[in-house]
């Protein structure tokens, strides 16, 4: 059976970490893939913070497959897009009358890194947290269940869409369905996924409707759970340093605007 979410399982100490210690964490990813200032800075905060914290949470394979496979086609497009419409000054290749800039190449990989340490946030948050602890670590911080529920099914909506298209593509291809052909073939093989993937998808949403019903999700009052989360006063020291981190950054990159 698969999973519909990209957490993995591991008896690491990213694991053990409080859902809230991972989402601070990710807050401060986000930062800082805005505010630094160059792809320097954006790719030492990736190997020197991202790839080490993957590697105790013994996900580094994962982590980079998934980081790099998510974003490769980004540094493709991007540099092209950057490379030829940015402008500059050094031409690195002439088509005609465009021109491919280093700085057009250089802004678009400097996009690419942005997009690339906020992904590998985002990753060690999924990859090293289940769903459930994280709504309920929300629930229980105050936050509607509603809400919860919310931030519970964006994190499983894609994983939850690979795993039905991959049984749907299953079943096709034992009814004899073509998937081994060149590119143009498989563009039309869209259209006999899409349907099923569509109807799939409404049943789903009502079944989980029914289900939610059937457990008193929207019964008012304290709900109980049978999940116990581990916190401590290193992790909410932990927390208030990050966000004090990510607010510090905010600051620094705001200050020369204000002083403007």
């Amino acid at each position: 059976m698969q999973s519909s979410s990209l957490y993995i399982e591991r008896n690491s100490g990213l694991h053990a970490l409080h859902p809230l210690t991972k989402l601070a964490l990710l807050g401060l990813c986000l930062v800082l893939a805005f505010a630094l200032p160059d792809i320097r800075w954006l790719l030492a905060a990736f190997g020197l913070l991202l790839l080490p914290l993957a590697a105790w949470g013994r996900i580094l394979a994962p982590f980079a497959r998934s980081g790099f496979s998510i974003i490769l086609p980004f540094v493709i497009s991007l540099a092209l897009i950057q490379g030829f419409f940015a402008g500059g000054d050094t031409a690195l290749l002439t088509l005609g009358r465009f021109a491919f800039t280093w700085e057009g190449l250089l802004a678009g990989l400097t996009v690419s890194a942005r997009l690339l340490v906020a992904l590998g946030g985002t990753l060690l948050l999924m990859l090293s947290t289940r769903p459930d602890h994280l709504m309920l670590a929300l629930t229980e911080r105050g936050l509607p269940q509603a809400l919860g529920y919310i931030v519970l099914t964006a994190l499983q909506i894609f994983p939850r869409f690979q795993d039905r298209a991959r049984v749907i593509l299953e079943a096709q291809q034992a009814r004899g369905l073509e998937t081994q052909v060149n590119l143009l073939r498989r563009l039309r093989l869209l259209v006999p996924l899409i349907g099923p993937l569509i109807l799939a998808s409404i049943v789903d949403v009502e079944e989980r409707a029914m289900a939610l019903e059937a457990r008193a999700f929207s019964r008012p009052g304290q709900k109980t759970s049978l999940i116990s989360l581990h916190d401590s006063g290193f992790q909410v020291l932990l927390r208030t340093g990050l966000l004090l981190a990510a607010l510090a950054l905010i600051v620094w990159r705001l200050l020369p605007l204000v002083r403007a």
